[in-house]
């Protein structure tokens, strides 16, 4: 008998969940019981940011319901081919403050690191639909230039994970970075911004969880869930496996029209939130990227939102609304 000189590794069930997600629209709707011919399903600008939507999280929206709050986030609608004045490619400055190697320095003390431009969901709103992915990937030959330049400037105590989703990558790609982040010195602490626990919980896996225990950074989770109806068991038990490791929990969320613009669903979102040991971090404005002018929601009704969600919520539950203006040296904190 010939013993094979190597083992072949599986794919994680993570990734073969992802392979199974909804692409093509026609899947979805027949999913959702929805049907296509209702005008305000025509996925006018498909081929210019394609679906893709994990089964997991299509199970959590109504069926037979277009205006379900997890589908609107998702399906392309004919508004995204509208120009509206004020809205551009790069809504928040990345690509003025790119540098070699994927990473983005538009902050004292902290860089984010353009890890990947795969995401487990395609959220029709997402600021970076239209960034050049292929040109600035941090992953690239080992990491080489993103360390380098990290390592060479001493102010820098926090690395962002972001892309893209960085829990797109493989634990064995993820946990090359972050290795040679811990032969830096002066970085202290790791954060990542990512969806894919909400929308993909498998994610959070044993290899997934053993890297990140393995770390010397203080290591901070960033979620992006915008109504309550996205947290399921399985994103609770995703959470609570990140808590026993000390990993701290938070979420930003998007103020999104017809999604959760209205305080009985803010206040469900932050309570659901930590039944599932996450903080509420910040709520943003829409960050006014070409093709999502429709989910817009204004700032004075945003702000009379907050006002009424005080009056509801404990201190410690309350997001603190944002706008990310391209240029500033901070978000702008405007409740």
């Amino acid at each position: 008998m010939i013993t094979p000189s190597h083992t072949i590794r599986q794919a994680p069930a993570w990734q073969h969940a992802l392979r199974g997600a909804f692409s093509k629209p026609a899947e979805l709707l027949a999913f959702l019981d929805l049907d296509p011919a209702l005008p305000v399903l025509d996925a006018e600008r498909l081929a210019d940011f394609p679906l893709r939507v994990p089964r997991g999280f299509a199970e959590r929206m109504r069926k037979g319901d277009p205006d379900d709050p997890l589908f609107l986030q998702v399906w392309p609608r004919g508004a995204e081919a509208l120009a509206v004045e004020g809205f551009g490619l790069d809504a928040v400055g990345d690509m003025a403050k790119l540098k070699p190697g994927g990473i983005v320095h538009k902050y004292q003390h902290r860089v984010l690191v353009m890890t990947t431009g795969a995401c487990g969901v395609h959220c029709r709103y997402c600021f970076r639909r239209h960034f050049p992915y292929s040109e600035a990937l941090a992953a690239r030959d080992h990491w080489r230039e993103a360390l380098a330049q990290i390592a060479a400037d001493t102010s820098i105590t926090e690395v962002i994970l972001s892309g893209g989703d960085p829990l797109s990558l493989s634990d064995d790609k993820l946990g090359e970075f972050i290795d040679g982040l811990d032969r830096i010195a002066h970085v202290r602490r790791l954060r990542l911004h990512t969806r894919q626990i909400v929308v993909l919980p498998e994610r959070v896996d044993d290899g997934l969880v053993e890297r990140l225990a393995d770390t010397r950074l203080d290591t901070v989770i960033v979620l992006h869930a915008n109504h309550a109806n996205e947290l399921d068991a399985n994103v609770a038990d995703a959470c609570a496996r990140l808590r026993q490791i000390g990993v701290t929990l938070l979420n930003q969320a998007v103020l999104l029209r017809r999604v959760n613009d209205r305080v009985d669903a803010l206040k469900a979102l932050s309570e659901r939130l930590f039944e599932c040991g996450v903080l509420p971090y910040y709520l943003h404005l829409l960050d006014r990227v070409d093709g999502a002018a429709h989910f817009e929601v204004d700032e004075d009704t945003a702000r009379g939102l907050m006002r009424e969600l005080a009056s509801e919520l404990p201190g410690y539950l309350m997001p603190r609304l944002a706008r990310e203006t391209a240029g500033d040296a901070a978000k702008q904190v405007l409740a």
